[in-house]
C-alpha cells in the first residue's frame, strides 16, 4: 500500500496526487513545489513501497501494479472520482500506465522528467543487482549525475540524497526491475486526457526527446523544456513546475494559457514560461488569468476585434516588442495584410504620424518574416 503525505487539506477540492522518483520521497521531491501551488487542489504525495514513509512491498511488482495502487490510493481518498495527477520519472511512467489502464480516473496529467520507456532493461538490472549487494549508498554518486545540474545548491540536495540513502535496498531493487519491464511507446496513442509534458534540458535519464515522443503521440499534449533542469524538475525549479501545474490544472489558468497560446503561438508562450522566476511568476500569473483568461476569453468582441484594438494601443503608448509580436498575433487572428495596413494608418491620426511611422516599419519587418 501506497502511504500519502497531505501538502493541501482540503477535502472540498479537486485531488491532486503527486508521484515520486525512484530513490526520492513524496517530502523531499515535491514539498518546495506543493506550497507554491495557486490554484484550488486537495494535495497529496505518495511515496514509493519502501521509499519514505511506505512499507516495503512483499514481493516484486510492475508498473501496472503501482497504477492500480494510485488508483486504490484515490478511492480511499475519494472514492470513484476523477483525480489531478502529476508525477516525475517512474511517478510519470505510473501516470502513464494510469491513463492507459484507467482512462476515466485522470481529468488532466503532468508527466515530469519520463518517458514512455526509460533506459534499458540490462542496466536496471546492474543497478538492482548493485544496490542489493551494497545498499542504496553505493548509488548517491551516481544519482547526484544523474539528478541535478551543476548549479543545484549543495544544501538543497541533502534532504534527497538523505531519502535515498534511508529508502530499503529491496525495494529500490524492485523499482529498477519494474522500469527494466516497462515500454507502453505503441499504446500512446489511445491516450486522450490532456497531458502535460515537462522535460529537463539538462535530463540524462529521460532526454527531452522521449517526452517529444510522449506528445506527438497522445491526442492532446503540450510540452515545455526547462533548459536549466536536469532529472528532478519538482526539486530543482519548483516555482516554474508550480506555474506550470497550475496552467495544466487551474480552470480559470487553463482557460487563459489555452488562448494565449493560440494567439502568441505556443512556442512563443512556452519559451515564456520557461524562463518564468521566482521574481516573474505573479506577473505571468496575472496576465494568464486576466489579460488571456478573463479579456480575450469575452465573448463581446471576436479575435480580430481585439487585435486591432490592442495594435492601436500599442501605436498609441509606443510599446514597440509588443506591437511586434501583436502583429505576428493579428494574423494569427485572420487579419488580413491590407486589414492591417489600415489599422496603421488610422493610428497616424489619432496617435500621431511619427507613433504610425515607427509602426509601419516594425509591421513591415514582422510581415517579411512571415
Amino acid at each position: 500500500m501506497l502511504t500519502a503525505t497531505v501538502f493541501t487539506d482540503a477535502p472540498d477540492r479537486p485531488l491532486l496526487l503527486l508521484g515520486t522518483s525512484v530513490g526520492t520521497s513524496a517530502e523531499s521531491l515535491w514539498a518546495r513545489c506543493a506550497s507554491r501551488l495557486y490554484g484550488r487542489y486537495h494535495v497529496v504525495g505518495f511515496d514509493l513501497p519502501g521509499h519514505g514513509r511506505s512499507a516495503p512491498a512483499p514481493g516484486p511488482f510492475t508498473v501496472a501494479d503501482l497504477a492500480r495502487e494510485v488508483v486504490a490510493l484515490a478511492d480511499r481518498l475519494r472514492p470513484g472520482e476523477r483525480f489531478l495527477y502529476a508525477g516525475d520519472s517512474i511517478g510519470g511512467a505510473i501516470g502513464l500506465q494510469v491513463l492507459l489502464d484507467a482512462p476515466d480516473r485522470i481529468a488532466a496529467a503532468a508527466l515530469l522528467c519520463t518517458g514512455a520507456k526509460i533506459g534499458e532493461a540490462a542496466a536496471w538490472a546492474e543497478r538492482a543487482a548493485l544496490v542489493r549487494a551494497e545498499g542504496t549508498d553505493a548509488v548517491v554518486a551516481g544519482s547526484i549525475e544523474r539528478w541535478f545540474n551543476p548549479d543545484f545548491p549543495p544544501p538543497d540536495r541533502e534532504p534527497l540524497l538523505d531519502a535515498l540513502r534511508a529508502t530499503d535496498d529491496e525495494s529500490y531493487a524492485r523499482c529498477c526491475e519494474a522500469l527494466a519491464d516497462f515500454d507502453v511507446r505503441d499504446r500512446l496513442p489511445e491516450i486522450a486526457t490532456p497531458v502535460l509534458a515537462v522535460a529537463g534540458g539538462q535530463d540524462k535519464p529521460t532526454p527531452p526527446a522521449g517526452l517529444e515522443l510522449i506528445v506527438a503521440s497522445v491526442l492532446n499534449g503540450r510540452l515545455v523544456v526547462l533548459d536549466s533542469v536536469a532529472h528532478l524538475a519538482p526539486a530543482e525549479s519548483p516555482e516554474v513546475v508550480a506555474f506550470l501545474l497550475d496552467q495544466h490544472f487551474d480552470e480559470s489558468r487553463a482557460a487563459g494559457i489555452a488562448v494565449r497560446r493560440e494567439v502568441l503561438g505556443p512556442a512563443h508562450v512556452d519559451r515564456a514560461t520557461a524562463a518564468t522566476t521566482p521574481f516573474t511568476r505573479d506577473f505571468q500569473d496575472l496576465i494568464t488569468r486576466y489579460a488571456w483568461g478573463d479579456i480575450w476569453t469575452r465573448p463581446g468582441l471576436d479575435r480580430r476585434s481585439r487585435s486591432m484594438v490592442t495594435l492601436t494601443a500599442l501605436v498609441a503608448l509606443g510599446h514597440h516588442e509588443e506591437l511586434a509580436m501583436h502583429v505576428r498575433a493579428a494574423r494569427t487572428n485572420g487579419l488580413t495584410v491590407d486589414e492591417i495596413k489600415e489599422v496603421l494608418l488610422q493610428t497616424a491620426i489619432y496617435c500621431g504620424v511619427p507613433a504610425a511611422n515607427t509602426a509601419f516599419r516594425i509591421a513591415q519587418q514582422v510581415l517579411d518574416d512571415l
